[in-house]
């Protein structure tokens, strides 16, 4: 039996639950809890779907760092993990700094050699042995360090051949180094940086000759081989003579570019450089000079005289003991024309005799004077990369035609001698150097390719087909989006955020009780409608927990729509 109401009475509405209430109550709070499932959702979403940063912490280490590292690692709680192929340790970007320096404190990666550290930690009592070997081991760990801060290096060994010092000159012995270099995959090492590795072992050890260092890669190749001189030519060298090439055509070119256009010249040149170093002395006398106005270096004199009879001489006993009578000679004046005196050295005679009688008399008076000689000394030193001899030839386009096809008419003989006195002044022609010019006129060849470019269409030229094949990406990727959004986003939403229509089993239930019916029978259609209404919200809901499980990224979508309508 169910309650009937009193006849004429209007009919009661269904008991509400309690929830619904409470949302009729206050209209705001399905706002503010939907509001609050949505950022709860969203920063789950966020959470989920970004994963850790893993950024590069130590790349080609050894295992024995390897695993210290990884140990260390385990200790300090940081999560890692390995690259393909195991070959960097990986950990999350923004923890990289702080343990790398957790790391450097710990003395992380060793790098699989020694340095002077080995130093620090000496036993007492250690002989001078084994402290000459630790200095070598330390000293070789910190020159293949050095060499491993080479980009192209991964790793270095350096073996030292130190000889024991000798008092006798006999028994000394040079040092000499090898140096094994394993370089990075796919990278080479040129001249420049072996010569570079060269001179910083042999300046880093006393008396280690560059000539005694020999570096080898991980293939066995000997790299040092250019270095030991073997052409006579080092990198600096031959870069030096490149530069001065270089700059001689962008002379000639600059001051032809003008005249017959930018793409209308070319030109090479050869250089021969004297890179011998030469050092001259020259030591040079002065012709003979005025001796009126040389300078004396030194003046001797000497002055005899004899008054009276000479004294007897000769064999005693013979008749020749008496003096021969005196001659009767002149004095006479030198010829003209002849020297007083000699460059060097002027010796003067003066002898004067009388002849008077009664009265002999004899007189002798010689004099010498040396003269300063003039002498002249020249050092000169002249330094290397000299230019010897410079080889030129320049090639000339072309001039336009009449119709304004390029390469048609031939330059006349008188610009051709024009470009040539250019040419001649732009390099410094010199004919005592032995420098030669060619300057030749011809059509280029390039320009055939450039009409058959020209003749080409637009939709082969290579141009064109790259653009369209850019613009067609985009256009299939909007072309893509639009039909993800109109055939499957577009109908999901319209489907979830449809209003709910009104339960059409209400309206017989109002009309029964307008025209007069059993109340009873209404308040059992009421009843139906409300559980249908339930059923179908309770399948709406477990079809949206369906939803949520299988595509949460829908239904974040949905949420996000809602939020920003």
């Amino acid at each position: 039996m169910s309650a009937t109401a009193p006849a004429g009475a209007a009919p009661t509405a269904p008991a509400l639950p309690p929830l619904m209430e409470r949302m009729r109550a206050q209209p705001k709070l399905p706002l503010i809890v939907g509001a609050a499932a949505v950022v709860a959702a969203a920063a789950a979403f966020m959470l989920w779907s970004r994963a850790p940063d893993y950024k590069v912490l130590y790349t080609n280490v050894s295992d024995r760092d390897g695993g210290a590292i990884i140990a260390s690692l385990t200790q300090m709680n940081v999560p890692y993990k390995f690259a393909e192929g195991g070959g960097a340790i990986l950990i999350a970007g923004d923890k990289v700094p702080e343990v790398r320096l957790k790391l450097a404190a710990q003395g992380l990666p060793k790098g699989g050699g020694v340095g002077f550290e080995l130093m620090d930690n000496q036993k007492f009592g250690t002989s001078q042995f084994a402290e000459q070997v630790n200095y070598q081991r330390g000293l070789e760990g910190e020159l293949a360090r050095s060499i491993e801060s080479i980009a192209t290096v991964e790793s270095a060994r350096v073996h030292l051949a130190l000889p024991k010092p000798s008092l006798f000159v006999r028994d000394q012995k040079k040092p000499s180094a090898s140096v094994v270099l394993s370089l990075h995959r796919g990278r080479s090492i040129d001249e420049g940086q072996v010569s570079a590795i060269v001179h910083m072992i042999s300046s880093s050890v006393p008396e280690l000759d560059a000539k005694s260092v020999t570096v080898v890669d991980q293939r066995g190749n000997l790299l040092s081989a250019a270095n030991a001189g073997a052409r006579g030519l080092d990198v600096s060298q031959l870069k030096y003579a490149q530069e001065i090439e270089q700059g001689y055509i962008r002379r000639i070119e600059a001051i032809l570019q003008p005249i017959v256009g930018a793409s209308n010249v070319r030109a090479q040149v050869a250089a021969d450089i004297d890179f011998s170093v030469v050092e001259r002395t020259d030591e040079k006398y002065s012709p003979n000079q005025d001796p009126r106005n040389a300078a004396v270096r030194s003046q001797q004199s000497s002055e005899s005289s004899q008054h009276g009879a000479t004294p007897p001489g000769g064999v005693p006993g013979a008749l020749s003991n008496q003096p021969p009578t005196t001659p009767n000679a002149p004095i006479t004046a030198p010829l003209p024309g002849i020297a007083a005196t000699p460059p060097a050295a002027a010796s003067t005679t003066t002898t004067a005799t009388s002849t008077a009688p009664g009265a002999p008399s004899s007189l002798r008076k010689d004099t010498t004077t040396n003269y300063e000689l003039d002498r002249s000394i020249r050092h000169v030193q002249q330094g290397a990369g000299a230019v010897k001899r410079l080889s030129v030839a320049v090639v000339v386009n072309n001039r336009e035609g009449a119709d304004g096809k390029a390469g048609a008419r031939a330059l006349a003989p008188a610009e051709i001698e024009q470009i040539r006195n250019l040419v001649k002044e732009a390099m410094g022609y010199s004919q005592e150097r032995g420098d030669s010019l060619n300057v030749v006129n011809s059509a280029f060849a390039r320009e055939g390719h450039d009409e058959a470019a020209r003749d080409v269409p637009n939709w082969r030229d290579p141009e064109n087909i790259e653009l369209a094949k850019t613009v067609g990406q985009y256009l299939l990727l909007a072309a893509l989006a639009l039909f993800a959004w109109f055939a499957v986003l577009r109908p999901l939403l319209r489907k979830h955020l449809a209003p709910p229509a009104a339960p059409a089993s209400a309206e017989p239930a109002q009309k029964a009780m307008a025209a007069g019916g059993d109340p009873d029978d209404a308040g059992s259609a009421q009843e139906s409608a409300r559980q249908r209404e339930a059923e179908r919200q309770k399948a709406d809901l477990d079809y949206a927990h369906q939803t949520a499980d299988s595509d949460p990224r829908l239904v974040a979508t949905l949420i996000k729509h809602w939020m920003n309508p």
